[in-house]
């Protein structure tokens, strides 16, 4: 099934933020679509969120709504002052071989396809939960959504941008405070072992960079060899004469 917002939606620019993210300064279809604070899913981010919702799979994930909820777009052309032209294809987001940026369609915030698929989502990661946790009631979706609820207030009282990224895997990763599940507490370990290692390699580094420093040219290197030779030569002359 192909979405349509209209034949004008063609293209949009972007450009890259201080904050990691990729927002819409341009769009072909200036009728139907508001680019303030617009963001853009880039490709990287995507492959994060499909790893996340891969794990979806055995507990009912429609991939049929997850395609529905997105309209893709391709690099088309670099711009000036670090934009990026990206043109609109008709791929599926899940089985595309091409990197592909995904704008979630939001033309109707409530009830549209981006709407059910945060629903879906939603439904199927508290399922997960009450699977993998032994909670002493069962926790529900409202509870989820409140606790994201009013993180994202807080963010936008900070003045935080909330990207579509961000509220994706904010479901996706969702655990209520006080509980881990398994694979999270197995994730962070492995984070910490490769963030040790990590800072070692950058001291060795540093270390390295240091020592290159300091090691003197070849010239000054001979001149101290020469004067070690001289300092280290032995005294070829007689006894000295004893005073009487």
């Amino acid at each position: 099934m192909t979405k349509k917002t209209g034949p004008s939606l063609d293209w949009c620019e972007v450009r890259l933020s201080e904050d990691e993210n990729w927002w819409v300064i341009e769009i072909s279809d200036k009728e139907n679509w508001d680019i303030e604070d617009l963001g853009i899913i880039d490709p990287k981010q995507f492959l994060y969120i499909n790893e996340l919702l891969d794990s979806m799979n055995e507990f009912g994930l429609d991939s049929q709504i997850v395609d529905d909820a997105f309209f893709t777009f391709e690099i088309k052309e670099e711009l000036k002052g670090g934009k990026i032209k990206l043109e609109r294809v008709r791929d599926s987001l899940l089985k595309a071989e091409d990197l592909l940026f995904a704008l979630p369609d939001v033309l109707d915030e409530e009830k549209g396809p981006y709407a059910d698929f945060l629903n879906h989502i939603s439904q199927i990661r508290v399922t997960m939960l009450n699977d993998l946790v032994d909670f002493s009631e069962s926790y529900t979706q409202d509870e989820m959504e409140e606790v994201l609820s009013e993180k994202q207030n807080n963010d936008f009282l900070e003045g935080k941008r909330s990207h579509f990224s961000d509220e994706i895997i904010s479901i996706l990763e969702f655990v209520p405070e006080g509980y881990a599940l398994d694979d999270d507490i197995k994730d962070e370990d492995g984070e910490n072992k490769d963030d040790d290692y990590s800072d070692i390699e950058e001291e060795l580094v540093e270390v390295s960079d240091k020592e290159e420093k300091l090691l003197p040219n070849e010239d000054l290197k001979w001149e101290e060899d020469e004067e070690k030779e001289e300092e280290a030569t032995p005294y070829e002359g007689g006894a000295p004469d004893e005073e009487n």
